[in-house]
């Protein structure tokens, strides 16, 4: 018998307890054995000297193929895998993180004057105040206080969150090297346009005048950039937009009179002060004047009193979204909210894992989106885990939440295969190419973790994308398959 496909028989024969001859049907040909031999011969020699690990089971936790399958490696955005099965065991798939404001004290309906404290209440949701993709916004709550007959507050913006302190930073465990990045914004629940910002411009009327905003994005933070830059002659344009110590940017530069719309992006590095031009500017269109925005607060008595409220969409559409754009601020809010904790959710989140696991996990997590090069997982612990939670009541129907072949991450695997057939997450750091997922067959669903940690991330990438599609050419929808090979259609996801 093949060596590797032994080994991975032993493995399983571990695993599951059970003789070799009591297992299901559902296996890999020998045909399909020798070419992934012959497939990690090729891989090897391609990515040099770094080190893979390699998991293909099925979806009762049988492995069917391994290499190295308990090692230990860098899983990058695979993480994210575990941060939306955790939030989800714990919040339930039709979930919504809320926004409201908090009002202590009474209408004067003759002034329309709020007399009495109030306070927003962020529940740090990553979806809050986004140009052009879907999601709540403050204006929506501006309107809600004036539907109440609400026309004038005073008072400074206090600001509270269920997690913890309300405010934003940029996490310890992140590399310093990530700073600064839009893809690494500042992480808690003082977040509104996922923590960046958004400009657009066109040059002045006459050379050496600055340029002029058209829009800003979220709505008031032009006023938070100081312009140093200037229009000159042609059409090339260079901008910058220069942090400064006072929550704003400079914009410096030059952009051609004959240049079209220029945009420009940066992250937020104070969000606080990003949300209090934002939130002055949310009230204005709603026709509400903002007064007395230094005075201390006062302490009114009474019980809280909801006086405005937005939520996010169902916990399972922002997932899809959080996997399909591998958006790491929104796996770090999600993990928050479902912990209600701003620090304890890398610890419950590698319980979670473990739990589902079982004793052969090996996993130490630290973060929520994978973005830290601390964290460590084996290829068999995420190919457990991938197959066991969707027997958890109501998660039969998990791996569709995971982007399919062809889509945002999975662009690479747009040829090669039917769409739908595979259903997965990557993920990728400077030295991590980590592919993790399910694959339709009509024999059942494979359950695959394909790990690599090396210098050679390209070629790693292109092997598994290569893996894929050796196994899956005679693929079939995934969604079929679960029904077919899960007990029929699932009431978990919809």
């Amino acid at each position: 018998m093949n060596q590797r496909l032994l080994q991975a028989l032993v493995i399983l024969s571990a695993l599951s307890g059970a003789p070799l001859g009591a297992l299901s049907a559902q296996t890999l040909s020998q045909g399909e054995v020798a070419r992934l031999e012959d497939w990690f011969r090729r891989a090897s020699v391609r990515t040099g000297e770094g080190h893979w690990g390699v998991a293909i089971g099925t979806m009762d936790g049988r492995v069917l193929w391994s290499v190295e399958p308990h090692r230990e490696l860098i899983p990058a955005s695979t993480v994210k895998v575990f941060t939306v099965g955790f939030a989800r065991a714990r919040a339930g798939g039709g979930a919504r993180i809320a926004t409201r404001v908090i009002g202590r004290g009474q209408l004067d309906s003759l002034t329309g004057r709020w007399r009495g404290g109030w306070q927003l209440e962020l529940g740090g949701d990553p979806t809050l105040e986004r140009s052009g993709r879907p999601g709540p916004t403050l204006r929506a709550l501006a309107t809600q206080l004036r539907a109440r007959g609400i026309s004038v507050l005073e008072g400074p913006l206090a600001l509270t969150s269920r997690t913890g302190p309300a405010a934003s930073s940029y996490p310890t465990v992140w590399s310093t090297n990530f700073a600064g990045q839009l893809y690494a914004p500042p992480v808690g629940p003082v977040t509104l346009h996922e923590n960046t910002i958004s400009l657009n411009l066109r040059p002045g009327r006459d050379v050496g005048s600055p340029p002029s905003f058209i829009w800003a994005y979220p709505a008031g933070v032009d006023r938070l950039v100081r312009m140093s830059a200037t229009t000159v002659g042609g059409s090339r344009r260079r901008l910058a937009l220069i942090a400064n110590n006072e929550g704003g940017w400079t914009l410096a530069g030059t952009i051609g009179i004959e240049s079209r719309v220029a945009g420009i992006s940066a992250v937020a590095h104070d969000p606080v002060s990003v949300l209090a031009y934002a939130w002055a500017a949310a009230l204005e269109r709603a026709g509400i004047r903002w007064e007395n925005r230094t005075a201390p607060p006062a302490a009114w008595p009474g019980l809280p009193a909801v006086l405005a409220k937005v939520e996010s969409q169902p916990f399972d559409s922002v997932a899809v979204e959080i996997n399909r754009r591998s958006l790491n601020i929104g796996a770090e809010l999600m993990l928050q909210w479902a912990s209600a904790s701003q620090t304890a959710g890398p610890q419950l989140l590698t319980q979670h894992v473990r739990d589902v696991v079982g004793p052969h996990a090996r996993v130490h997590l630290v973060d929520g989106s994978g973005l830290s090069e601390l964290d460590r997982v084996s290829p068999l612990t995420t190919m457990l885990y991938l197959a066991r939670y969707p027997q958890l009541r109501g998660a039969e129907r998990f791996p569709l939440l995971l982007p399919a072949n062809g889509v945002g991450t999975l662009r690479g695997l747009r040829y090669g295969m039917g769409r739908g057939v595979v259903h997965a997450k990557t993920g990728t750091l400077d030295r991590v190419a980590a592919l993790a997922g399910y694959l339709g067959r009509r024999d059942g669903v494979l359950v695959i973790s394909l790990m690599y940690n090396g210098r050679r991330i390209h070629a790693a990438r292109a092997a598994e994308w290569e893996l894929f599609r050796l196994l899956g050419a005679e693929g079939v929808d995934l969604s079929g398959a679960l029904e077919t090979h899960m007990g029929g259609a699932a009431q978990g996801l919809r």
